[in-house]
């Protein structure tokens, strides 16, 4: 399940490397709009299957530093 999600995203990934390369060249305004929609769904589509094959977040906890310039340091 892992591979295939990964292969997923590697589509993806190619897929918005694709159409940011088009919107380099010159299009009509028609096909400038379909591009830009197309990566904004690519975009939307890769970040939802990361949060699914990746769904652990990782916080920093706060240094010493950051505490002191909150004013929260004891």
């Amino acid at each position: 399940m892992l591979d295939e999600d990964l292969a997923r995203i590697r589509a993806h990934r190619n897929n918005i490397h694709r159409y940011r390369r088009l919107l380099r060249t010159k299009l009509s305004d028609l096909e400038r709009q379909f591009v830009e929609r197309r990566l904004a769904e690519e975009q939307t589509a890769l970040a939802a299957l990361a949060a699914d094959t990746f769904p652990i977040a990782f916080t920093l906890p706060k240094s010493r530093s950051d505490s002191a310039m909150m004013g929260t340091e004891q």
